[in-house]
Order: C-alpha cells, then structure tokens, then sequence
C-alpha cells in the first residue's frame, strides 16, 4: 500500500542493512515418511495419517505405510501436517525469498517488482526445485497512471494514459515474464496524499487486455469507491480491503455476484490504520530466534499518520464478515515488506487476524493454502494429495483448533527437500533510536574546504545499482567552481547502464555516525542545495527508517546553469525528518553519460 505503500525497492539499502539469515537445504531429494501425523490437507484436517514423499512429491497418504528401505522417519505424533504456506501479496527482492522460506511459506505471489529480478529467479525455478528459498510468481511492473502510486520508488515504471494503449501495456509486461497484471486503482486521498491515478474505462480496457491473454488482472484499491470502480470494470481480485468507510450492506454479495477474490491484506492495513502489524511476535520464542536484523526494523516500523487521512482497521473487518457469508474466496497476503511486516513472519499474523475477522482456523489455512493455489492455476501445489509437490510445514500441536500453532515450527520441506532453520544473527541495535537530538540545522557541505567532509555524519560517499547486480558507473571529485561564486562543488560524473528498471548512480549523504545508521533531523523543515549538470532529470532520494528503507524519490532538473532547490521533508511522502538514514542524488531515469555538480547543501 502507499508509502512503500507498496512496497517496494530497497535499492541501496540491500547491501547496507545487515546481512539476514537464509534457510539452506542440507540433504538431496531423498524419501521421508511422516508417521502418525494429523493432516490438514489443504482444505480440511483429515486426521492423523501416514505420508510418504519421494522423489520431490507427495507419493502416498494411508493409516498406515511400510518404510521404504533408507527412508527417513519422522515421528509426527501430536503434529501437524501442512501444505506449504503461500503468500499472497508481497514485493520481493534481495533475500525475501530465503527470509520467507524460514517461515514455512514456500511461495509468494509478488505484486510489483523488477521484472529482471522477477525473471531469474523464474529461470532458476524451470531448471527445478529451488531448495533454499520460496518459489516466486509475479506481477512484475504495475499499471499505473503518470506519477500515479508506484512511480514514488525510484523505478522506471511505463505508465498508461489511454484504453488505446492497454493492449501494447500488456503484452509488453508479458513479454517481460508477468505471470498476471497488477492495476493501481488509488488517489491517496485514503492516506492523507492526492496522487493521480487510472480512470474506469483505462482499468476495463486493461482487464479486457490481460484476459485476452489468458492471465489473470488483479487491483490495488485504496478506498470502498475504488473496490466498486474495480470490481465493475472486471477485475478478478482485489489486493487490499478498504479502511476508508464501512462497507455498504451489500457489499459482500456484489464481490460474489462479480466472482471476484479478495487478498484483504489486514497485516499492513493495521499498520496503516493503528500500529505496527506484527512488532508483538518478535517477542515469540517459537519466532524471535529466525527473525534476521532488517526484518526487525521492518517489523517494528509502521506508517506515518498524516494529517487528513481517514482509516479504521474495523472497517476491514467489517468487509471481511461479508465477504465470508457470501461465500467469496478469501486468500491470505501480508504486503510484506511494508512498515509493520515481514517476509514470512507476517504471514502468521495474517492467519491470525483472518480468525479474528471471523474465518474459521481450517478457511484461514486454506486462504493460504489451497485457495490461492487454486485461483492463480498453481496446480502441482497447495494441498497434500498424492502426486503434488512435497512443500510441507511440521507444526506442533493443532492449527484447526489454534490458529496461533503455525508458529511452532517444527520443519519445512521444500520439493521433498528438509530445509534446515539457523537462528539469525542478533543485532546489537535491531532498530537504532535516532543518533541525533533533532537540533541539527545549517549547512551540511558547500566543498570548499576541498573534501567530501560534512558537518555531521560520514559524508558523503558514491553509490551505483551495482550493489543490486547492476553495471552503473559513478565517480565523485571536488572541483573549482561553486554557486554563488563559491570556491569549490562537488562534482559526480559516471554511466546509468541498461538492464535493471531502477538503474541509478550518483553521490549519497549519510547523517549518522555509521552507515544507514538513522539520524534525527526532526528541527529541519526541508533539504535545501543548488545543482546544475547536464539538462537531464535526477532523483532525490530520501531513506527513513520508518518507511521500511524504501527511498521517498522527488525529481529535479539540473540546467546548464547553477540552480537552487528547497524540497520540504513533507514532500517525501510526508515524513517528518525524525529517522533519516541517507540521502542520495542519483541520474537513472533514462541510461547513457551524466555530469551533476552540488553545492551549499543544508537542512533549513
């Protein structure tokens, strides 16, 4: 949802944050048998049964099974088996795979990422099982309208302003390895912003599109009037339920009527609309130890509460009860890696949550289970039967009874594969208070001392997509020649290569004392600085804790001659300056040689 709403890229902050545990398979594809093992096989708890898996699937499930010579037993008694779980709604990237696999969630169903990113780890699937991570599908690049939601991260995304063009929007997003199309429906005016965004008839257009292609068109919604745009333009699921209003009485039965699914994502609309959504199960002992030190912050963060936003959490709710008495498929999506998410983890709450909404135990397993298997045609997996992937979860005790059992993990297998879970690194300060006090304002570099030094923090260093698999070049020097006739500026020259959506190189500010380390601007209202370069667009990006590392992106044009720029805080999605983690200029909206100079550079 918005603010990182969705999302999305981490961009720089994959290589600075600390390094998260990753499950990893230690043996081969070998023959396990579950004895005496209560099974929920996707729809139902089917009772206490034998299963036997080989060769990466599911072989046979009886009261009672032979050992096959050199099987592995596993003493199921007073457990239970599970399909994998899927998730339904996330944006990956970096290891939010590995991260989500250590959670027995052994699918996710990516919403908005780069398409590269997308694309091999599809490559690495086709070649077969992928033991040491979740398997991925995705919606690669959103549709979305000029500067519409989706376009604040940092990314090339190719908008859409005519019905005209939606034919050519799909078929390019196919091209690129979409598995279905995601459409942003979403003015912001839910969250306190006013965003431009897609008109019915472009929406209908689009969905006629991914229809005519067989695949399947899914839309982000941000209030009860865009849930209705949606579903009447022919949507075949809604990612989010509103928090904007209560639902109209007959809501639940216009979803059905329309055949529509629903993925409510109450995980991140309860961080929106109250606090974080899962902060409380980092004190889980059955979670705590496997949570890794990004996914701390992440999960201890939520959104900012701005002024003229309008949200209730029981709203949600609300809408879910209907949706259930109209019999509406429900699936289970978390919007990890959002404010007050995780990888994984979320997924947990998410179950959690959809019993509080009014789902029993065994609808919730199946909205993760079974259910999303079944509408994104994932026909090889989300339920145990003979013959379909060996992705399972080993819980103790009983989930059909005790929603909360899911979190004792007692393994996970992956095509057959036993995954082993290695408790995360502990960090020292998983979410650092601030370094500074907030009493920092003044000039922060004008160069002419003829460094790179600042007047706090470590400066300034370069940063380039080559910490993301990229092949941007950047180089920074001090030169003659200032704004204002000053002595010196800070030059940073270089290439934005080809090859991945959100390419970028330039210089980067860091406030704290240490990388990435948040720092306390709160008594500055704005970045002030003066630019000039080569005429192109560059990006302003503002990294802050509180969004979850995601940098809050507003564009600027450096002209031929020197140029000043102020940009209020609040033009960053409405931050407030309290937890700054790094600022960075970047060239990257087009490839090809760029030249910027800064100069004066202050908080004000």
């Amino acid at each position: 949802m918005r603010a990182r709403l969705l999302h999305l890229f981490t961009i720089a902050s994959v290589a600075w944050l600390a390094s998260a545990h990753i499950a990893t398979a230690q043996s081969e594809i070998g023959v396990t048998l579950f004895r005496h093992v209560r099974v929920f096989d996707g729809t139902r708890n089917i009772g206490q049964r034998d299963v036997l898996i080989g060769g990466g699937r599911i072989s046979a499930i009886a009261n009672s099974i032979a050992t096959p010579a050199g099987a592995t037993v596993v003493d199921g008694s007073g457990a239970t088996l599970l399909p994998g779980l899927i998730d339904s709604h996330t944006h990956a990237y970096g290891d939010a795979l590995q991260q989500a696999l250590v959670f027995g969630v052994t699918t996710e169903l990516d919403m908005f990422t780069d398409p590269n990113f997308a694309a091999s780890m599809r490559a690495e699937q086709k070649k077969g099982n992928v033991a040491d991570r979740a398997d991925l599908y995705s919606a690669g690049i959103l549709a979305t309208a000029p500067k519409g939601h989706g376009t604040e991260y940092g990314i090339t995304v190719p908008t859409i302003t005519s019905p005209d063009s939606a034919q050519a929007w799909v078929d390019a997003r196919i091209a690129e390895g979409s598995d279905y199309i995601k459409i942003i429906i979403d003015d912001g005016s839910t969250y306190g912003v006013h965003i431009p965004t897609l008109s019915q008839p472009i929406v209908a257009a689009l969905v006629r599109a991914a229809h005519a292609r067989g695949k399947l068109a899914v839309a982000h919604i941000g209030s009860l009037a865009d849930a209705r745009m949606a579903i009447n333009a022919g949507v075949d699921g809604l990612e989010h339920l509103f928090i904007d209003h209560s639902p109209d009485s007959d809501f639940g039965r216009f979803v059905a009527s329309h055949h529509a699914f629903i993925t409510p994502t109450l995980t991140v609309l309860k961080s929106i609309a109250e606090t974080s959504g899962v902060a409380d199960l980092a004190a889980d002992p059955r979670l705590s130890p496997f949570i890794s030190p990004a996914s701390r912050v992440s999960i201890n963060s939520s959104f900012p509460k701005r002024q003229g936003a309008r949200t209730s959490y029981a709203f949600a709710e609300s809408t879910v009860k209907q949706l259930l008495a109209a019999n509406v498929r429900i699936l289970a999506g978390t919007d990890a890696p959002n404010p007050g998410t995780g990888h994984g983890i979320a997924l947990h709450r998410e179950l959690e949550l959809l019993v509080h909404a009014g789902l029993s135990p065994s609808q919730a397993l199946a909205a993760a289970t079974s259910t999303p298997a079944r509408v994104f045609s994932l026909k090889d997996r989300g339920t145990i039967a003979v013959g379909k992937r060996a992705d399972l979860l080993l819980v103790a005790g009983d989930p059909t009874t005790d929603i909360t059992a899911t979190r004792d993990i007692k393994g996970i297998w992956k095509g057959g594969v036993k995954v082993t879970r290695t408790p995360a690194p502990t960090p020292a300060a998983a979410s650092p208070a601030p370094t500074s006090n907030g009493s920092v304002v003044g000039l922060i570099s004008n160069f002419d001392d003829g460094t790179t030094r600042a007047s706090l923090g470590l400066g300034w260093i370069v940063s380039t997509d080559q910490l993301a698999g990229g092949q941007s070049t950047a180089e920074m020097k001090v030169v003659d020649g200032g704004a204002n006739g000053t002595a010196k500026s800070l030059e940073t020259t270089g290439t934005v290569a080809p090859g991945l959506s959100y390419a970028w190189a330039g210089p980067m500010f860091m406030p704290g004392a240490k990388s990435m380390e948040p720092t306390n601007l709160s008594s500055a209202k704005s970045l002030h600085f003066w630019a000039k370069g080569d005429g192109k667009t560059y990006h302003v990006m503002i990294f802050a804790q509180s969004m979850g590392y995601t940098p809050l992106t507003v564009d600027f044009v450096a002209g031929s001659e020197w140029k000043e720029y102020t940009f209020p805080f609040s033009a960053f999605q409405g931050i407030d300056g309290h937890d700054i983690m790094g600022i960075a200029f970047t060239a990257g909206s087009a490839p090809g040689p760029f030249t910027l100079q800064l100069d004066e550079v202050s908080f004000r």
